[in-house]
């Protein structure tokens, strides 16, 4: 079931007021926060690993493994490679900038 379905089922059930409707309304809502406390617990991973990475980041042009390596002993236990490129290459991707070649080298923008 979509959360789209799930919304549209607890609006039709917010008036009628029986056990049923209640538990219902109590299984939809614990389905559509289930992944709430998760995304939030990531988005603030990404924002305590931010200010080390932008600390080692300069007007030179460094690859995702060099940057790694460089901060891996500051990083939170289970920050990977794989997090770091993907946050350098999504999540800030406007605040870096990006030097294409055979393989991609990243600087402060």
């Amino acid at each position: 079931m979509t959360k789209n379905t799930m919304n549209t089922i607890l609006s039709l059930i917010a008036n009628i007021d029986t056990p049923e409707a209640n538990e219902v309304r109590e299984t939809l809502t614990a389905e559509l926060n289930k992944g709430a406390e998760r995304k939030a617990q990531t988005a603030e991973l990404y924002e305590a690993v931010k200010p080390i990475v932008f600390g080692t980041l300069t007007d030179t042009p460094a690859t995702i493994a060099e940057i790694f390596d460089e901060i891996e002993s500051e990083l939170p236990d289970g920050f990977t490679k794989s997090k770091l490129q993907y946050a350098i290459t999504r999540l800030w991707k406007d605040e870096i900038t990006k030097t294409e070649g055979k393989v991609n080298a990243y600087s402060r923008a």
